[in-house]
């Protein structure tokens, strides 16, 4: 006889703002390894929409009513501001549940490993939601570096950057560096991880930061980073939510060739569209939005791998049964806070 399926992962999600509603409710949704039991929301808006899209889960207005209900639970995301997550991720770990903690992970290093060894101490999975990672550009540039198509790669231009003058809309708009705000949190901490997984540790860090919004005792709304990795490549990475005109996603250079990507991958508003990973559609970049290969002259369009931002639940239901790593090592996530607070100190 077969080996017995295991039952699905009881997951509760707080939050239910983009983190919350775009990302991890429908992933956690479309996985059979888990069940979408609890949504955390006070907001009576949101309660309600949540409530339409996943007529299963129970519904409840604040954290102390979720871990009321911790014993018939076995996963926590956390989808609500930085500022938030050292106390909800202490907590639950404290009720003996693994934590999902969305990046940039918490709002300083020493609250990021604080909430680790707690982690550890209790005998439960900690991991940080660095759903980048499994971008459909990204993917296909590392199977470029795998292949060696490139050559020896000498540098690495990475940028995310929008036209949006009016702000996010929401609390990102007037949060402080201390709260956990500013762009280089909120993006940075995507573009330095992604370029750690590309090329190795880096060595030395530099940055520039500043502050165009309306709110002038928020965090940075533009940052430049500069980082030499100790495999010899320089990173060069850009944020910036008020950029008139934008540039490459990605622009890479080898000694054999290079490298450009226009554009944003599509996942985030493929789910804000109601997109399920289900779909066959999910993931897939259209052949006007793949990158270039090649040198001047002589480029062709490269087919796009899919995206997967399911890849980081399927990662993790097997490393909660005790069959892998974790999709995100939460080392990882310090690593690169410490190269936000780096460059904070300095900027």
């Amino acid at each position: 006889m077969g080996e017995a399926k295991a039952a699905p992962m009881r997951t509760a999600v707080v939050g239910f703002g983009v983190s919350g509603k775009v990302f991890h409710a429908p992933l956690v949704a479309a996985d059979p390894d888990y069940s979408l039991d609890v949504i955390v929301t006070a907001d009576p808006e949101r309660a309600a929409e949540a409530a339409r899209l996943y007529p299963r889960a129970r519904i409840v207005p604040t954290p102390e009513v979720l871990f009321s209900l911790a014993g018939e639970l076995d996963l926590v995301v956390l989808g609500t501001p930085p500022l938030t997550h050292l106390e909800l991720g202490a907590t639950a770990i404290a009720h003996g549940l693994n934590v999902v903690v969305d990046k940039p992970f918490v709002t300083t290093v020493a609250h990021g490993e604080e909430l680790a060894a707690r982690a550890s101490d209790a005998g439960v999975q900690l991991t940080v939601f660095q759903n980048r990672r499994w971008d459909a550009d990204f993917l296909t540039l590392r199977k470029l570096l795998r292949e060696g198509a490139l050559g020896e790669v000498r540098t690495f231009e990475s940028r995310f950057e929008w036209w949006r003058p009016e702000g996010f809309g929401n609390w990102r708009d007037a949060a402080t560096l201390v709260e956990g705000g500013g762009i280089l949190h909120d993006l940075g901490a995507h573009l330095i991880d992604q370029a750690i997984q590309l090329f190795g540790p880096v060595e030395e860090s530099y940055g520039e930061t500043a502050n165009h919004g309306n709110h002038p005792d928020a965090a940075d709304t533009e940052a430049f980073v500069s980082l030499r990795h100790g495999s010899g490549v320089r990173s060069r990475l850009w944020m910036n939510g008020i950029a008139a005109r934008v540039g490459p996603r990605f622009h890479v250079l080898g000694s054999k060739a290079g490298y450009t990507k226009w554009g944003l991958d599509s996942q985030e508003p493929a789910l804000a569209a109601g997109i399920t990973p289900s779909d066959s559609a999910y993931g897939v970049e259209p052949r006007e939005s793949w990158g270039l290969l090649g040198v001047d002259g002589s480029s062709t369009p490269l087919p796009a791998e899919k995206g997967d931002y399911p890849q980081f639940y399927r990662e993790l239901a097997a490393a909660l049964r005790g069959h892998g790593p974790l999709p995100v090592q939460p080392s990882d996530a310090l690593e690169t806070l410490r190269i936000i607070e780096n460059i904070h100190a300095f900027a």
